[in-house]
């Protein structure tokens, strides 16, 4: 009974893809604008060439973007901040001082916002604009509460809203996956999140504890190496809002010490693709745009050898590209053919 469910449903293997869009936001507790000028000012570029490539190969995808991204400048930020703001114990986290850095009067900023590129985002059938929190939140930390993530939530919908998106997909900054938050998604709207891989190394962690060698080392080791699995999952079953998408794989960015290695590097996102596949599950690749910001023909070429692989899948066995919120819908659609039948 069960596989004519599945028949009638969701017969056929899923490829999700998930982009978690940040620009200085996502690296300003760990770097300087100044060392990181050509990668943020690289994305700029890069997005829109991206969003070709996913129109030309029919690939919808979601879209995380941080609140702060939707601004036209600082200016317009700090119209619209809230009052109550992380409580983070090491406040050097918290972004909200710093934006006092930031030129008041700098139009066109590409370091800190991207409202043409959101737009650009928007208007492209197939890809879904979701949220990576107001600030860049970390979830995980000491100090931050339920109340404090419900505050900076609530304000990255309500961005959103403003230029007529509705945020229905969520993922955790820094993949600080906090399940005690989820109540508070569901209560704002929020019908699915990104979770982590199950592998002990990929577990979300704090800020003080994401560098501990071991578990970079085999993070490393497993995008050449197939040490977690494929990663493969199928549908989750629709009991309650939000459903968990966890990620597969991480696509790493083209580094020119380890280019010799792109071909296992290849190979293990195309055979647990391939796995996928055949078996009618889900695969969930993500990346972050600013990582294909530097050596961008290089880390183009490497997504576009997936996508034409994707489009083997496709030929043989009915594979199918879904964003995390039409993932969300399916999982509806067999919930309430479960009920009919």
């Amino acid at each position: 009974m069960m596989r004519d469910v599945k028949t009638e449903t969701t017969a056929c293997g899923t490829l999700v893809v998930s982009l978690d869009f940040e620009l200085f936001w996502g690296v300003r507790d760990i770097i300087g604008v100044e060392d990181n000028q050509d990668r943020l000012l690289g994305t700029h570029r890069v997005v829109p060439l991206l969003l070709d490539l996913f129109r030309n190969y029919g690939i919808h995808a979601t879209w995380a973007i941080v609140g702060f991204l939707f601004f036209e400048s600082q200016k317009e930020l700090v119209k619209h901040l809230p009052n109550r703001k992380p409580a983070y114990a090491d406040q050097r986290l918290s972004p909200y001082p710093y934006i006092s850095n930031i030129d008041e009067n700098g139009g066109n900023d590409p370091y800190h916002f991207a409202p043409s590129l959101v737009r650009r985002i928007q208007v492209m059938p197939g890809q879904e604009l979701a949220t990576q929190t107001f600030s860049h939140y970390y979830c995980l930390e000491d100090g931050q509460t339920g109340e404090d993530f419900k505050e900076d939530l609530k304000f990255a919908i309500r961005q959103a809203e403003k230029v007529g998106c509705r945020i229905r997909s969520l993922i955790f900054p820094r993949n600080q996956f906090n399940p005690e938050y989820l109540p508070i998604c569901k209560e704002l709207g929020i019908t699915a999140c990104r979770g982590n891989e199950a592998a002990w190394y990929y577990q979300g962690k704090k800020r003080r504890d994401y560098n501990y060698l071991p578990s970079r080392a085999f993070r490393l080791m497993d995008s050449y190496l197939n040490l977690s699995g494929d990663n493969c999952y199928s549908l989750p079953s629709y009991e309650d809002f939000p459903i968990i998408l966890p990620a597969s794989r991480y696509l790493r960015p083209y580094r020119s010490r380890l280019h010799f290695l792109d071909p296992l590097r290849r190979k293990r996102i195309t055979s647990a693709m391939t796995t996928a596949a055949r078996t009618n599950q889900i695969y969930h690749l993500w990346w972050h745009p600013e990582d294909v910001a530097i050596n961008i023909n290089e880390n183009l070429d490497f997504i576009k050898i997936l996508l034409d692989h994707f489009n083997d899948l496709k030929s043989k066995y009915g594979m199918q590209s879904l964003n995390m919120e039409e993932v969300t819908s399916r999982c509806q659609q067999e919930a309430e053919f479960r009920i009919r039948i």
